[in-house]
């Protein structure tokens, strides 16, 4: 089910705020939430839905880098007014983030998807992260496009087995590029 938002109307009345429609669309017990951007104090809401079993959920926000999305999405959350500390704020977000996909928009005005980084835990009151994929920029082509290739990191993601004891397979390409801890792409598949 889609669910806007909408802004108030002449008189200052009848707006619906995205953390209405998130509240609500919890209470319809959905698999799954997909939000376009958080932007306030939907932030919370989305984090909480994502450690009570939404696994698979989504949302956008906008930032230079993945570390950058992880602090703007703690400013976020704070600014729900809960009175919650920074390291629980943290551990929230450890355990219900798997992968931050950064798109990036570069200087020939292109966007593109730049890094895939890998939540894979937290140390003390700081978020662990390891780049899976990362794209890299070899210059311009004569019309002025970024030329580059997106690459592997070598990080063997830890979602992996997640994945795998899901029984969601990894297409055979992929499966090649992360070799299990004996060194065979298939026997983890």
């Amino acid at each position: 089910m889609r669910l806007e938002t909408r802004p108030p109307n002449v008189e200052g009345k009848g707006a619906v705020k995205q953390r209405q429609l998130l509240v609500n669309a919890l209470r319809m017990r959905p698999d799954r939430i997909v939000i376009g951007e958080i932007r306030g104090d939907e932030a919370l809401d989305m984090l909480q839905a994502m450690n009570t079993g939404h696994d698979g959920s989504l949302t956008t926000l906008h930032a230079n880098s993945p570390r950058d999305a992880l602090s703007r999405l703690e400013t976020l959350v704070l600014m729900a007014g809960v009175d919650l500390p920074l390291k629980a704020i943290r551990k929230q977000m450890a355990s219900a983030i798997d992968l931050i996909v950064q798109l990036n928009r570069l200087r020939d005005g292109s966007r593109r998807i730049t890094a895939i980084t890998e939540i894979t835990g937290i140390e003390g009151e700081t978020l662990t992260l390891q780049d899976i994929f990362a794209f890299e920029s070899k210059g311009s082509d004569a019309d002025g496009r970024i030329v580059g290739e997106f690459r592997a990191t070598g990080n063997r993601p830890e979602t992996l087995s997640r994945l795998h004891a899901a029984g969601i397979p990894l297409p055979k390409e992929l499966a090649q590029l992360f070799p299990d801890r004996r060194g065979s792409a298939s026997s983890a598949w």
